[in-house]
């Protein structure tokens, strides 16, 4: 990278100097292309699938409601393989969780190809995702700077905002198999990540199996709290409760409490969940209203809100950009004061422009805070945390896309 060194990357060393070292020398190992490239169709097993979904059922002789249990499985299987992964990277080093990783996600494209039943496509599914938490947490952990951090987060957003559509294509070209296996076009970048000699810090540490069950607990009963709270909520305070007792008696374990006490990591997660909240909430929310206001049919409304949604990708790019040098504080108002806007925008907004500048804003903000944030958490903690920063922070992300859609779903309807 020209133009000197990025703030967030200088901050990575620590006392002994080696461990923010060792960061720098993984980040100018791996152009930030491949890591967009690895990082990226991860959005196709969220969002790709949304238009063939009927397809799917057909094909199989099933309902919709039903075949949707394929887009759930991946969702529940990247928010639980984020941290998991993430302690595979930390314990066995990156080549090794980068090629299991790999061989998860071509595992289950394989089986979304094949899979002759529903049971083994959510299967694939879930494997499938898993594969691709894990190339995520990766990427962004070897994002040696805000501008490449950048770069994957908007690999993310901007991908997430054509998968719909690009799914639809490529199910009309190959049919609707091919739709749910394109995560698997981030395997394309793995050869090129192996190339640049990724080096991260291992932990020495034994691997901590009870704190990976109670974390992988927690994480299940967040996912399914939106959507049944009463039988999930027991479950997620027992599995926190536990998990707390469990980081006294082990604080360097699966969880390394070197990353909780991190105030700088910790504010920029849980802004980043908020962030997540109220995009996904209104991606949700405002299809219903822009075709009650317009008068627009369901495919207008969701070619309109494509744009908006591609505009915050594109944009958030320049905007971490941007923000890179400047303090923490300015990016810890300035994007929440965004999406604010963006909020009270959809509220107080009728027309079909005042609700697509609402999305608008919401998009910039989250997928520009993403990023932003992701540096400042990655560099508010040891490098040989990191791995494990990444993985806590995208997970807090994803429990915002996850809780966001059941928000709006509850205040809309």
């Amino acid at each position: 990278m020209s133009g000197g060194q990025d703030p967030a990357v200088a901050r990575t060393r620590d006392p002994e100097g080696d461990r923010g070292a060792d960061a720098r020398g993984a980040a100018r190992g791996v152009p930030g292309v491949w890591l967009a490239l690895l990082a990226g169709p991860m959005s196709f097993g969220i969002a790709g699938s949304a238009l063939v979904l009927a397809d799917t059922a057909r094909d199989l002789g099933t309902t919709v409601d039903a075949a949707t249990f394929i887009v759930t499985a991946f969702g529940w299987a990247i928010a639980v393989g984020t941290p998991l992964m993430a302690g595979l990277q930390r314990r066995r080093g990156t080549p090794a969780a980068l090629l299991t990783g790999a061989a998860l996600v071509l595992l289950g494209a394989a089986l979304t190809v094949v899979a002759p039943a529903l049971p083994l496509l959510v299967a694939g599914s879930a494997i499938q995702g898993l594969g691709a938490a894990g190339l995520t947490t990766i990427a962004m952990s070897l994002a040696g700077s805000a501008r490449v951090m950048g770069l994957v987060t908007a690999s993310l957003a901007t991908i997430g905002a054509a998968a719909p559509l690009t799914g639809d294509v490529v199910a009309g070209l190959l049919g609707w198999r091919a739709t749910l296996a394109l995560p698997a076009l981030s395997l394309l970048s793995v050869p090129f990540v192996l190339r640049g000699r990724p080096v991260t810090p291992l932990s020495a540490m034994p691997f901590d199996l009870v704190g990976a069950v109670l974390v992988t607990a927690l994480v299940t009963a967040l996912v399914v709290l939106p959507h049944a709270w009463q039988a999930a909520s027991g479950a997620a305070v027992a599995a926190g409760v536990l998990l707390a007792l469990r980081l006294r008696a082990r604080p360097d374990g699966f969880v390394p409490t070197a990353v909780l006490r991190a105030p700088v990591f910790l504010v920029s997660a849980g802004l980043a969940f908020l962030l997540a909240v109220v995009n996904f909430g209104m991606i949700y929310a405002l299809p219903p209203l822009l075709a009650e206001h317009s008068g627009w049919s369901r495919g207008q409304v969701g070619l309109a809100i494509t744009w908006p949604l591609l505009f915050g990708g594109l944009a958030s790019y320049p905007v971490i950009a941007a923000t890179a040098r400047g303090s923490f504080g300015v990016a810890a108002v300035v994007f929440p004061v965004l999406s604010a806007a963006g909020g009270v925008l959809a509220v107080l907004g009728r027309g079909p422009g005042a609700l697509l500048a609402a999305q608008a804003l919401a998009s910039v903000a989250a997928a520009s805070g993403q990023g932003a944030y992701a540096a400042r958490a990655a560099a508010a903690v040891p490098a040989s945390e990191r791995p494990a920063a990444m993985g806590l922070f995208n997970l807090a992300y994803l429990l915002g896309a996850a809780f966001g859609p059941a928000i709006a779903t509850l205040l809309v309807g």
